[in-house]
């Protein structure tokens, strides 16, 4: 089967890019606007960039709606920083009520029921259930379209890290006790440590 992405509508290619990069990580973002609300939001196309200096990625898609910013989106690009919260097991089902479209200003965080606390280096507030945070300024914005279906990439810079204690381990992130979550396709997530294994890349394929 052949398709061609510039014949397909936006929606179509969409769910080809979900069904087949699997599975997504979750960056659950909180933000803050230039009043001081507070905004959360789940993205799945995150990923890490580089190690030194330490920068991180998501990209929110525009509004399936009439192609507007998120909010999440706008709030960055007017205060400059937002954390990423790593989504574990024990609060999926809340941070999933914060992926609702709520009305601009919203704190989703309160309907939720999740709890805000502190950063050390940034405005916004971190998720306490989170057991990472990663709090970030913002390093660069890039837009690509203005209408349903595009989107932007989002680039952090790590200003601060909070780990739990009980997951950090010789300098290393225990993954069996930090439980992550990952996305799927449609309303399908999935726990990616309840089956794993070990794969030894080799130094000289030859």
């Amino acid at each position: 089967m052949e398709l061609n992405p510039a014949s397909l509508e936006w929606k179509d290619a969409y769910k080809l890019l979900v069904g087949s990069i699997l599975p997504r990580p979750i960056a659950f973002v909180t933000s803050m606007d230039t009043d001081g609300n507070v905004n959360a939001a789940p993205f799945s196309f995150f990923t890490a960039i580089c190690a030194d200096p330490m920068l991180i990625c998501f990209s929110p898609m525009r509004k399936g709606t009439d192609g507007s910013k998120k909010d999440t989106l706008a709030n960055i690009e007017a205060t400059k920083e937002f954390v990423i919260n790593i989504v574990s097991e024990d609060f999926m089902e809340k941070m999933n009520i914060c992926a609702s479209d709520y009305p601009a200003g919203t704190d989703e965080l309160v309907p939720a029921g999740l709890s805000k606390e502190k950063s050390a280096a940034v405005k916004p507030p971190r998720v306490k259930e989170s057991k990472v945070h990663f709090e970030c300024s913002l390093q660069q914005v890039l837009h690509f379209g203005e209408h349903a279906g595009s989107g932007s990439l989002v680039i952090g810079k790590v200003e601060h890290v909070h780990v739990a204690e009980e997951l950090y381990e010789n300098g290393r992130i225990n993954s069996e006790k930090l439980k992550p979550v990952g996305r799927m396709a449609g309303h399908i997530y999935t726990r990616p440590m309840t089956d794993i294994f070990e794969l030894i890349r080799k130094r000289d394929p030859r």
